[in-house]
């Protein structure tokens, strides 16, 4: 066996490689194409290279303390009272150590949650033990919840000082979700100021504010623009509390932050790491020595999809991987079915063994900041932080977070990133797995409780009103095409269907048949798989018998030279609709679409415009 001193003494051996050693290897690879093919960007226009050096001179940023794990939080949303007490001791019985209570009307109950009233807290926390180290957060869209959380802690004849409650008031991101709040524009931050000091004041620790980036997240924003929503909420309840007669020293401590957490790891790291560093810069600049945030993750909305819904487990584990190793306090997994429904017992289960795995087999919190001195993990939380702080000092010039919401200036930035976004995704540069790319037709039903979404509650009278934060998903557009192919299938007993004309040899066709398939079926269209052959006639005869309407052209650059446009012409002579062609025209396209080829599909190409016309030809 190879020791650590024989495997340093083999490296020594090795002459030093430098940057420039491996940039001439690079260039002898790009064969003259532009180095720039290989650095990305973010939706930021952060650019992400290839390859960083070791940072220097990178100290840890502050969050948990040393080997501290987070808290693994579970939602409680059931509507039902008693069903959500039982979920609630389930959970905490085997490893949740928080439970997240979701109220009906929250930005972020997607249908569901408990009814705001004494009699369904106290049903709800029946046999929980609130000063038993157990983690409590509300998401409520008002602030009756928590003072009924405060008035139940009371009636139990728990001490306030003994409880972990975050109460999560924000009347910040509710109204930017709804584009709506009951409080003016003077009032809507410091609406929740009296309340915090009630609080505070009966021996609640807190912290009571909650400055929630997920709005800007689920609505498909980018990472320095939900940095900077959080840090310009935050500040705005910063200036609250202040004028309620609360030190600056105190406040700090009475808020928190949510951030989302996605698939992109590097950037949800970096993201979580950024947060820290910027609030910092918050409390220097209020003549305060920093402190560690409270900073509470969740695993984004957005990401998830309804079909194929089991990758949703994936798509959690890098999630609450980034998060954790960010530095996240507490984490908040959405079950792999949640945009389903009401999650069962089963994906209860498996979001918080995600986490446990992750914290007792994995050990990812035994490293505080494990990131700190990586290169390209501190270039971007670096970047990140620059970025989010010129967009945070924007929504100050506007004259603060609510002013910035009336003019629009989020919003548009927001909107601005979801239609890049939106590009991205319909031509499948951005892969959602069992959506986009790699479809399943016949996946089976995935179980979720039998709970109809409750009715969206009556807002309230509005004496604020603006352009409202949407929550969206990201699969949503290619999952209405499946969900018309579904439709079909029930009225008709058949979805519909692609014929490809496999042309040539299996070696001819076999790539590009398999990205057609693929292509088709993200839109639910199901493809029927020719032969192969060479013969015009008898891929048209092929066709002509397996009763599609359309039909896709599959071969290489090579056969196609020959081949494609006699045989577009037998299949438009055999009665086709639409004739498609997988691969680009090239030098061919003005020939091929003289000989009956309608449409080209091709990595990078609009996936979904072509798939919605395709429902016209079908149709």
């Amino acid at each position: 066996m190879t020791t650590d001193t024989e495997q340093l003494r083999l490296a020594a051996d090795f002459a030093p490689a430098s940057e420039a050693d491996w940039r001439k290897l690079v260039d002898g690879v790009l064969k003259g194409a532009a180095f720039e093919k290989l650095v990305g960007k973010t939706y930021d226009g952060l650019k992400i290279q290839p390859i960083y050096p070791r940072a220097k001179a990178a100290a840890p940023v502050a969050g948990r303390a040393p080997a501290a794990a987070w808290q693994i939080m579970q939602r409680v949303d059931h509507p039902d009272p008693a069903k959500a007490n039982a979920q609630a001791l389930l959970d905490l019985e085997n490893g949740a150590t928080g439970l997240t209570l979701v109220f009906a009307g929250a930005n972020a109950a997607h249908g569901f949650g408990l009814a705001a009233t004494a009699e369904a807290l106290t049903c709800a926390l029946d046999g929980v033990h609130l000063d038993a180290a157990i983690a409590i957060e509300l998401q409520a869209g008002d602030a009756a919840a928590a003072a009924l959380l405060a008035d139940y802690v009371k009636r139990r004849g728990v001490q306030p000082a003994a409880c972990d409650i975050r109460f999560g008031l924000d009347p910040i991101g509710d109204a930017a979700s709804r584009g709506a709040s009951s409080q003016d524009a003077s009032t809507l931050a410091s609406s929740s100021g009296s309340l915090v000091k009630q609080l505070h004041d009966a021996g609640f620790k807190g912290p009571f504010l909650a400055a929630d980036g997920r709005v800007v997240h689920d609505a498909g924003g980018s990472e320095a623009q939900e940095l900077a929503f959080v840090l310009a909420s935050a500040v705005a309840y910063l200036r609250a509390l202040e004028s309620s007669g609360i030190a600056l020293e105190t406040a700090r401590g009475l808020i928190y932050a949510r951030l989302a957490a996605d698939t992109d790891q590097f950037l949800t790291l970096a993201k979580f790491r950024s947060l820290r560093r910027l609030w910092a810069r918050i409390e220097q600049a209020c003549g305060l020595q920093p402190k560690p945030l409270f900073i509470s993750g969740e695993t984004a909305w957005r990401m998830l999809t309804r079909r194929d819904p089991y990758v949703n487990m994936l798509r959690a584990t890098i999630a609450t991987f980034a998060a954790g190793l960010g530095g996240a306090n507490a984490v908040s997994v959405l079950p792999h079915t949640a945009a389903l429904g009401l999650p069962d017992a089963f994906a209860r289960r498996v979001a918080r063994n995600t986490q446990l795995v992750l914290l007792e087999e994995s050990n990812l919190a035994r490293v505080a900041d494990p990131a700190a001195g990586a290169g390209g993990i501190e270039a971007l939380t670096t970047e990140l932080c620059t970025t989010a702080w010129a967009l945070f000092q924007d929504i100050e010039k506007a004259g603060g977070v609510v002013a910035a919401l009336q003019a629009g200036l989020i919003q548009s930035k927001v909107a601005a990133v979801k239609q890049a976004r939106d590009a991205n995704i319909a031509r499948r540069r951005d892969v959602l797995t069992g959506a986009s790319e790699f479809p399943n037709l016949n996946e089976a039903e995935v179980a979720v409780e039998a709970v109809a979404p409750l009715a969206s509650p009556s807002p309230p009278k509005a004496a604020l009103s603006f352009a409202p934060l949407t929550p969206l998903r990201l699969a949503d557009a290619f999952e209405k095409l499946r969900d018309r192919s579904d439709a079909l299938l029930k009225s008709k007993g058949q979805r519909p269907q692609v014929f490809l004309a496999n042309l040539g040899t299996a070696a001819d066709y076999t790539a590009r048949a398999t990205f057609a398939r693929s292509f088709f079926e993200a839109g639910g269209i199901a493809a029927i798989d020719g032969q192969g052959g060479s013969d015009p006639a008898a891929l048209a005869e092929a066709y002509r018998a397996s009763g599609a309407a359309i039909v896709c052209l599959c071969s290489s650059d090579k056969v196609y030279a020959d081949a494609a446009v006699p045989t577009a012409k037998a299949l438009q002579a055999a009665g086709a609709r639409h004739i498609y062609l997988a691969g680009r025209g090239g030098e061919q396209e003005t020939q091929l679409r003289e000989a009956g080829i309608g449409s080209f599909v091709f990595a990078g190409g609009n996936a979904l415009t072509t798939l919605e016309d395709a429902y016209t030809h079908l149709e």
